[in-house]
């Protein structure tokens, strides 16, 4: 049985499951697109040596990755409503993302 290799890493505060040649969509980056990024805040690593696990970072371990695109996320409707004071306030919002192409592991 082969055992996919992957990673849980850090990214602006926030933590995704990273597998090699997958993409990932992360929060907002201020990079370029095509731009190649190292991403260093590795909290653990599971490949065929076994699962490494970090105290909080696995140490040497980083990821290479290449930024795709920037895309906006699904539209959140913001509704307030108050009763009896014919108050009806909509608002919407659109989140950008990051797509983030994952080309290799490096220290694990």
């Amino acid at each position: 049985m082969t055992q996919t290799k992957y990673a849980i890493v850090e990214v602006n505060g926030k933590q995704y499951r990273a597998e090699e040649g997958k993409t990932l969509m992360v929060d907002r980056f201020a990079k370029q697109v095509g731009e190649e990024i190292s991403l260093d805040k590795v909290l653990l690593i599971s490949g065929e040596a076994g699962v490494k696990i970090g105290n909080p970072y696995v140490e040497g371990a980083s990821i290479k990755a290449t930024i795709d695109s920037e895309i906006k996320g699904d539209k959140v409707v913001v509704f307030k409503y108050k009763p009896k004071k014919d108050y009806r306030l909509t608002q919407g919002h659109r989140e950008i993302y990051t797509v983030l192409n994952i080309k290799k592991f490096v220290g694990a």
